[in-house]
């Protein structure tokens, strides 16, 4: 049996968010051939590049997948710069710091202008807001290495450690506070839960997948049909929902329909990328 300490370190940013942290969590299961280190903020201060960089040479990690990012819409555009030099800058120095070596990166959806949706991965990218901005951006920078690999995602469930993160939560407390949930029924996505984002990846890394990859659920949703799939999954809540137009929406624009197709991850999986109903529906007793 290989000890621990002789098994190849690998580094996962964003530990303390959803996808980071259950790519932690599945390690054992699903990459039992790493040694994880999964690092939040408070492990290592990721815009601190010179302690990033003594990091990396103390602990010499063989792959790193970068989860780590400033992700609310809202917050980016109101600080530019500082979602720049959390999502770009920090990217840069990641992908320095991994030239001959694996670097998994993060991206989102949201990279598309949702005009056309069922996006491949060569569909050109559009983004709309300052956040899908700085991802297109990181992602030029990771794809310029031949080693590196992107995967773009969609919306990810699951139950983050704040138990406040992700849509599936927040939809949850507004109900269990009473409030009335508006959901856009002309917005689409492509819903995935986190668990199987995390076993995705561990398999892309297990087959050396390099370049671009999109992984999300393999089903067109609207946020009005995910927000009725979860108001049945808690019908005690008494789940009220307010139906609304993504044209009502004030400034930034959003992308109306930025569902993503897979075919490409099929290839390299051995197991299928189900619908997020589906996942509820075979899921009866787990968190989300």
């Amino acid at each position: 049996m290989t000890s621990p300490i002789s098994k190849p370190p690998a580094w996962i940013t964003g530990a303390g968010g959803l996808i980071g942290n259950y790519l932690v969590q599945t390690a054992p299961s699903f990459a039992p051939g790493w040694r994880v280190i999964g690092l939040t903020r408070s492990d290592l201060d990721l815009l601190d590049f010179n302690a990033v960089r003594r990091a990396f040479r103390k602990q010499r990690p063989q792959l790193v997948i970068h989860c780590a990012a400033m992700s609310k819409t809202p917050e980016c555009q109101a600080h530019p710069k500082e979602a720049h030099r959390a999502n770009v800058d920090v990217t840069a120095v990641l992908a320095e710091l991994t030239a001959e070596l694996p670097l998994v990166f993060f991206s989102t959806d949201l990279v598309f202008d949702g005009r056309a949706g069922g996006y491949c991965e060569g569909a050109p990218v559009n983004p709309l807001n300052v956040y899908a901005e700085t991802k297109a951006a990181a992602e030029k920078l990771v794809l310029s290495n031949p080693r590196h690999l992107v995967i773009r995602t969609s919306l990810n469930a699951g139950a983050s450690p704040a138990g406040n993160r992700t849509f599936n939560e927040l939809m949850r407390l507004a109900w269990q506070r009473g409030e009335r949930v508006r959901l856009f029924a002309d917005e689409f996505r492509s819903p995935i839960h986190a668990r199987v984002t995390a076993r995705a990846v561990w398999e892309l890394v297990a087959r050396c997948a390099t370049g671009i990859v999109h992984l999300a659920g393999s089903k067109r949703l609207s946020r009005l049909e995910i927000g009725q799939l979860l108001a049945a999954r808690w019908p005690k809540l008494n789940p009220q929902i307010e139906v609304a137009s993504v044209k009502d929406y004030p400034a930034p624009s959003r992308s109306p329909d930025t569902s993503l197709n897979c075919e490409k991850a099929r290839k390299f999986l051995s197991f299928g990328l189900p619908a997020f109903g589906e996942w509820l529906r075979d899921h009866p007793d787990e968190l989300v």
